[in-house]
């Protein structure tokens, strides 16, 4: 008899909710089985993941081979992320927000040094300051590359 830790459906029409089981693989996906050692819902925001740890390490040292679906879950189970990608719905990830400025970068919106502040010290001395770069230079540069003549000096 081979065991599997799969998933079983157990939600109604278009609600899934999974069940986290240890059955044989020859029983049909929501047919009969073994144990359940845990759930999840992908419904929920974050994703609901519950397992049993204890009870899937003995049916894994037993020799119980999990499916892909359920090392995903156990992975985002362990992580506590709630969530995993693979088997994440279809709407696209929010945007963090950007941090509000603190006192210090405030003030140097502001033109002013921040209390406690360090002056800043350029890194390069003063002196002539480098061109910005010309594209179409860059490429006539290639170009010469290419036909094998020497680049001509800006």
């Amino acid at each position: 008899m081979s065991v599997r830790v799969r998933l079983t459906r157990v939600g109604s029409k278009k609600n899934p909710i999974w069940r986290v089981v240890v059955a044989d693989q020859r029983s049909p996906r929501d047919g009969r089985y073994i144990e359940a050692i845990g759930h999840y819902n992908p419904q929920t925001e974050p994703s609901t993941i519950r397992i049993d740890e204890e009870r899937l390490q003995h049916w894994l040292a037993r020799g119980a081979q999990p499916t892909g679906s359920v090392k995903q879950l156990v992975k985002a189970h362990a992580k506590g992320s709630g969530e995993p990608e693979s088997l994440s719905t279809s709407h696209a990830p929010e945007p963090e927000p950007a941090p509000a400025p603190v006192a210090a970068d405030a003030a140097a919106d502001a033109g002013e040094p921040a209390p406690g502040a360090a002056e800043e010290v350029d890194a390069e001395p003063d002196g002539p300051k480098a061109e910005p770069e010309d594209p179409a230079a860059d490429a006539e540069d290639a170009v010469d590359q290419v036909e094998g003549e020497a680049p001509e000096a800006p």
